[in-house]
């Protein structure tokens, strides 16, 4: 075979052939395709190349053309002729090289660079001919656009699939697909009680963790059918973990329902060659199908979407799950300053709590924004929350609830009355297309049209129409409304009582309030509480917090001016407090009163009174041998805390003199003690010492041998 555009410089190099299929199945069934390819071999002994300047590549066997990712064959060839080894590149067609633009034009230019020819099977083309070069961009670009439209195809046909709840998937533990297609529960009864056993512990925890340990705790495993190898379909019990427990959670195949396209793909985040990266976090409200009572259930489809409301609360930037701690409003409480969250800190071997607003610190190094103690606020929040579930309050808010199930029947009225309207619109406009003559097409496309758009219309407010009906609250029944009134009345008591637990508190607080914003007035003992209850509503309180200092009381000022008004009027620091406490002036912290001794400071503070030092005598009346601890210090030549520790512990007798302000210590000591106690001072502990053998071997002298 003579081919003008073949010269002897391209024969001198490397015929190169390349053999592709796109998947494993067509390796096994189309083995026709791959022996036409590896026949090309043959027709480069034609154009004049010999037998052992012809190489095979098929490396890329089962790899799809829509990326060099993951072909080490085409990046081979690639290499190859980039180094100008290869005077023939072969291939069946242009899409076996490449189904992507990119690599093919990379392709034709290192090829026109490097002077190297492409064959397939309707002839021999030069890159770096003009002509040629337009007929393979050509030759390329129609190979992609087919692997484009190839894809659309499937894909429509996958999504009208779909839609009739007939594509097959892969279902989760819990379920198999029969050999006619269709999914049912598995035929095990434990693997059936051991799903229902998960969901029914979730109601119970409410967080998945605690759901994930009380499994662990007691051995429980998950039941798994495997998807392949020998044992393919065979039940398996693993290990539980949190992922698989939360792909349970958010799968809607547990409450019936058929979806497809939960978990969207995002173009940027995928990874050529990988087709399943890339995929968001499922979002059911997102799916482009969602058909409900389409499958056999474990759950109602209420109650996965209240666990799903559950789960999106337990998540730390909705609130969190009630945590173990003495704070009631752990993860509920916002700063009033800053709009960040509070956090609980823990003191006291854990007993006492005290909110703080640190995020600005841990985040810039800005000083603290605020803090309060927990337990007065924790009390005002615990009153708050009797009261709204007190027999009053319960009585109005169920009042309340059969009012709202009034305007939800207004509200599906009226949802009934668009409905009905739209269908009356598509009607009529069914009625004039087809009323208008087939012949006149400028009224009836303009008719079709209509109709079309009515259709749209209808099918979008039905759809809004089943997703209200999902989301919308349904009212208590009578059953449910006895059993609240009843518990109402026990409820403080058992709010009190020493078998509630804290988490208990903690999870009736979030039942009620969205969340609290408190704000320290002025850095006083003022606080602003702002309650955020469910539903909307919105409660301002005020609470008064313990303090470091009087100074930082509000009332400070008045306080001050009220003592030292007294003070002048002759009142003694007792009779001081007394009327204090009567008129209603609190202290700081720690106390409810006054007392002389904090009247005498508050007056000392303020200046309304200096205090009167008096001068310890120069000369105290001490026996024989006695010294001050200070005098023995220094005479000994040792530490006066050390000195007085010893004192402390009986090795020194000694005597108190004097009282109050005015007492001191006299230390019995003669020389003799003196002599010991410098002695005892002298010798270093025995911690310092020398081991005995290194003692002896200092002390004695080396002698020569």
């Amino acid at each position: 075979m003579v081919c003008d555009k073949i010269l002897r410089r391209h024969q001198d190099r490397l015929a190169i052939v390349y053999v592709r299929q796109s998947t494993v199945q067509q390796v096994e069934r189309h083995q026709e395709s791959t022996k036409l390819q590896y026949a090309l071999a043959d027709r480069a002994a034609q154009f004049g190349w010999m037998q052992e300047q012809i190489i095979v590549i098929d490396e890329d066997l089962g790899r799809s053309g829509a990326s060099i990712e993951g072909r080490l064959g085409f990046q081979r060839l690639v290499a190859e002729v980039g180094l100008g080894k290869v005077g023939l590149v072969l291939g069946v067609e242009m899409s076996r090289l490449a189904r992507s633009c990119r690599d093919w034009h990379q392709l034709l230019e290192i090829c026109a660079l490097f002077d190297t020819l492409i064959a397939d099977a309707d002839g021999v083309y030069d890159p770096a001919n003009y002509n040629d070069r337009l007929l393979l961009g050509l030759k390329g670009t129609m190979s992609e656009a087919e692997l484009h439209i190839l894809k659309a195809r499937m894909l429509a046909g996958r999504k009208a699939k779909a839609r009739r709840g007939e594509l097959g998937k892969a279902v989760p533990m819990g379920y198999v697909r029969c050999p006619s297609g269709e999914v049912a529960f598995d035929p095990d009864e434990q693997a059936q009680a051991t799903i229902r056993l998960v969901f029914d512990l979730f109601d119970r925890f409410k967080t998945v963790g605690k759901v994930m340990i009380y499994l662990a705790e007691n051995e429980i495993r998950m039941p798994v059918r495997l998807r392949s190898g020998p044992k393919k379909g065979d039940l398996e019990w693993r290990r539980v973990n949190r992922a698989s427990l939360l792909n349970l959670f958010a799968n809607p195949i547990y409450a019936g329902v058929y979806a497809y396209g939960v978990r969207a793909v995002e173009k940027r985040r995928q990874k050529p060659g990988r087709p399943g990266t890339g995929r968001k976090a499922p979002r059911p409200a997102d799916a482009e199908v969602f058909l409900h009572d389409h499958l056999p259930a474990y759950i109602s489809f209420e109650r996965y979407e209240r666990n799903q409301a559950q789960l999106r609360s337990n998540r730390a930037d909705w609130g969190g799950a009630p945590r173990a701690g003495t704070a009631l409003l752990s993860g509920l409480l916002v700063c009033g300053c800053c709009g960040l969250r509070m956090l609980a800190q823990y003191n006291n071997n854990g007993h006492t709590a005290r909110y703080t607003c640190q995020a600005m610190k841990s985040s810039y190094g800005d000083p603290y924004c605020q803090s309060l103690k927990a337990q007065p606020l924790d009390a005002l929040i615990a009153r708050l929350v009797l009261n709204a579930v007190a027999p009053a309050a319960i009585e109005a808010s169920l009042a309340l609830a059969q009012n709202l199930e009034a305007e939800r029947a207004a509200l599906d009225r009226h949802w009934r009355q668009r409905l009905e309207r739209a269908g009356y619109e598509v009607e009529r406009a069914h009625r004039q297309y087809a009323a208008v003559e087939p012949e006149n097409r400028l009224v009836a496309r303009t008719l079709e049209r209509h109709w079309e758009a009515a259709l749209t219309e209808q099918a979008r407010l039905e759809a809004e129409y089943e997703r209200h009906k999902r989301t919308r609250r349904h009212a208590p029944s009578v059953v449910e409304l006895a059993a609240i009134r009843e518990l109402t009345h026990d409820l403080p008591a058992l709010w009190q009582a020493e078998t509630t637990m804290q988490l208990e508190r903690q999870t009736i607080v979030r039942l009620l309030l969205e969340r609290v914003v408190v704000e320290v007035v002025a850095g006083t003992e003022k606080v602003r509480v702002e309650c955020h209850w469910h539903g909307g509503s919105r409660t301002t309180h005020e609470l008064t917090r313990p303090v470091a200092r009087l100074a930082m009381l509000s009332t400070y000022a008045a306080l001050t001016a009220r003592a030292a008004e007294l003070r002048h009027e002759g009142c003694e620091c007792a009779k001081i407090a007394e009327i204090l406490n009567a008129e209603g002036w609190r202290p700081a912290k720690r106390r409810d009163t006054f007392n002389a001794q904090m009247v005498h400071h508050l007056l000392l503070k303020s200046g309304a009174e200096t205090l009167k030092y008096r001068r310890r005598p120069s000369h105290i009346e001490r026996l024989e041998n006695e010294w001050t601890i200070r005098e023995l210090a220094q005479e000994i030549g040792m530490p006066q805390p050390t000195l007085y520790t010893w004192v402390q512990k009986g090795r020194l007798s000694c005597r108190n003199i004097g009282g109050g302000s005015k007492r001191a210590k006299l230390v019995r000591a003669d020389a003799e003690t003196i002599a010991a106690l410098k002695a005892i001072r002298a010798t270093p502990p025995h911690w310092r010492r020398p081991p005995p053998g290194l003692a002896n071997s200092a002390a004695t002298p080396a002698t020569e041998s």
